[in-house]
């Protein structure tokens, strides 16, 4: 089995929005094959709370107004380090980039097809990377921060 068409239309919809607010390492993978309550993962993360926070904000707004898409259940809204959006046809998962290196969960899902991805989307990956580069070198440029 392979994810349905509004499974498709869903993902590229929330993918484009979680890019256009600047997600990291946007990625999604067909689980149809290996999980009968949902077809599709969104993957996304940010550097920070409040960036997790607008990005799941923005794919929420942006699946109900194009698409008429609610979420049947949202969870981890309170400290908003991963938040996950339950569209049934496909999970969105927005985590911290921390939590997302923590649980890796490409790992768990690294045999599933890989979707494909607008190309604003697709040029999302790697930019937690150089996120982590920058924060790095802007640390051993102020006075007393790298010791």
């Amino acid at each position: 089995m392979t994810a349905t068409d509004r499974s498709l239309e869903l993902i590229n919809t929330a993918a484009q929005a979680a890019a256009d607010k600047l997600a990291h390492d946007v990625i999604a993978y067909d689980v149809s094959d290996v999980l009968s309550i949902t077809d599709a993962f969104l993957l996304a993360s940010a550097p920070n709370d409040r960036q997790v926070k607008a990005i799941v904000d923005e794919i929420e707004e942006r699946l109900l107004k194009d698409l008429g898409a609610k979420p049947v259940r949202r969870e981890g809204d309170r400290e908003s380090r991963w938040i996950l959006l339950d569209y049934v046809d496909i999970v969105v998962h927005v985590q911290h980039s921390e939590e997302r290196v923590f649980y890796a969960l490409e790992r768990l899902w690294k045999d599933c097809p890989e979707l494909e991805l607008p190309a604003d989307a697709k040029a999302t990956r790697g930019k937690a990377e150089e996120h982590a580069r920058a924060q790095a070198a802007e640390a051993d440029q102020e006075p007393g921060g790298a010791w």
